[in-house]
């Protein structure tokens, strides 16, 4: 289990500390305000500099030609990828950032339906097949969204190297094979189901779980039959049923129910329209494992809940198809990024006046939010390690002063977040869980400005 760095100039210099920026001074100032960001992810540039000094530094710096998105960004993907063993969930999905309409930035494009400007940010979040460990970014794309265009047929679509599809394939190729002894499996949602994705996937030599997307599309059944995918699965015998949690969204409460699965094996066709690169590579069929989730017995008015979800791994089993819908469960967690980048660092309130600076600060905001992720991470996992192996002792003196706790016991990791979770405004009441990252980011502000204020007082009486 990786341990989180809670001291924000250590965990700066690990994240950037390495970054090529022009000059060695450059790369000195994107730690030094990166551990400011830290400390106070949500606050404008002023709020974290604290001084205007620090916050002219903060300003050139992301105005310098060679800070870009990816030399603040490449270090951390790198550091992210470079695993010695086991197997790797890479999960991936694309967000709108909208910096809003009315102010002129000169560089972005319109987002959505036209109603702000901005980029898409597309992000490949690397975590532990258990889910135990967030090991952090392996890559992201920024893409601007291209106005749309009358074209007469899909083939005339393909052909165009615009389209927002290729930006699934561009980050299987940016994050590249695994390191020797490590397995890493790409989970997309259904914007990543299409046959140059998948090649995109097998060029690489990593793995997939993807939610299909088109249940009516041909496949090659192990007897050689041609028939869409959906009739396919319905004619597959109930391997087993498990009860899964739902979770609620505008259109349904969280519920838990009652699914059934089957699996099976297919071949997936090369269709009839596909774009040049895809027709190079030279492959007709792609085989792979299909697993099936349908729920039995659904809420009334409420949609059945049903996944197909297609994989390279095998499926043989109903243990080995559980673990393959484990993989994909996995998926809300680049949601909470999306979260911690939007609402915990206000990524889209800042107010640089380029592209190219939104997309530099952007960059940095995501190693940021990342870290509001690992957070809860370690909360959860191995609660019961020792707190002091984990967390600088003067953080937890200085917790257990605030939350008036007799310091004589020694607090485990799970009681330390948990104190600290408190302070951010979590109740602890029996039934209120587990604390979520916000209420842990809030606690960790204030412990931050208490423990600055004790190393003052500290300094200044001798």
């Amino acid at each position: 289990m990786a341990v989180l760095t809670l001291d924000e100039l250590t965990w700066a210099e690990e994240q950037f500390g390495d970054c090529e920026l022009g000059d060695v001074r450059r790369t000195r100032r994107a730690v030094a305000y990166a551990a400011q960001v830290a400390a106070d992810p949500s606050g404008s540039t002023p709020q974290q500099t604290e001084a205007w000094k620090a916050c002219k530094g903060a300003y050139r710096l992301f105005g310098a030609k060679k800070v870009t998105f990816q030399s603040l960004a490449e270090p951390h993907w790198q550091r992210t990828r470079a695993r010695g063993s086991g197997t790797w969930l890479l999960i991936s999905d694309t967000t709108e950032l909208d910096f809003g309409i009315h102010r002129h930035v000169p560089g972005l494009k319109p987002n959505g339906n036209g109603g702000g400007l901005g980029f898409l940010l597309h992000s490949s979040l690397m975590i532990s097949a258990d889910g135990a460990e967030i090991a952090g970014l392996a890559g992201q794309v920024i893409r601007y969204r291209q106005p749309s265009k009358k074209e007469t047929s899909g083939a005339q679509r393909l052909k165009r190297k615009d389209r927002e599809s290729v930006i699934w394939g561009q980050l299987v190729d940016q994050i590249g094979p695994a390191p020797q002894g490590v397995k890493f499996i790409h989970v997309f949602d259904r914007g990543g189901d299409h046959f140059e994705a998948y090649c995109h996937l097998q060029r690489n030599q990593v793995g997939w779980v993807v939610r299909a997307a088109q249940k009516r599309r041909k496949i090659i059944t192990p007897d050689g039959k041609r028939m869409a995918l959906a009739k396919y699965t319905a004619t597959l015998p109930v391997a087993g049923t498990y009860e899964l949690t739902v979770q609620a969204n505008q259109n349904q409460p969280a519920r838990t129910t009652t699914v059934e699965v089957r699996f099976g094996a297919i071949r997936f066709p090369r269709p009839k329209h596909i774009s040049v690169w895809a027709k190079e590579t030279g492959i007709t069929e792609i085989p792979m494992g299909v697993v099936e989730v349908r729920e039995v017995s659904p809420p009334a008015g409420v949609e059945a809940l049903h996944w197909i979800l297609l994989t390279s791994e095998s499926v043989d089993t109903f243990e080995t198809s559980w673990t393959i819908i484990g993989y994909y469960e996995q998926r809300p967690l680049v949601e909470e990024f999306h979260k911690g980048i939007k609402t915990g660092c206000h990524v889209e309130q800042r107010l640089y006046q380029s592209a190219k600076r939104l997309e530099a600060v952007t960059a940095m905001m995501s190693v940021v939010a990342v870290r509001l992720l690992q957070m809860r991470s370690v909360a959860r996992h191995k609660p019961n390690r020792p707190a002091e192996e984990v967390v600088p002792k003067k953080w937890i003196r200085v917790l257990q002063a605030v939350r008036k706790v007799k310091s004589g016991t020694p607090w485990t990791v799970g009681q330390f977040y948990r104190e600290l979770a408190k302070l951010g405004g979590f109740l602890g009441r029996k039934r209120d869980g587990e604390p979520g990252w916000i209420t842990l980011w809030r606690g960790f502000k204030k412990l931050t400005l208490m423990v600055r204020g004790a190393e003052a007082l500290k300094r200044k009486c001798g």
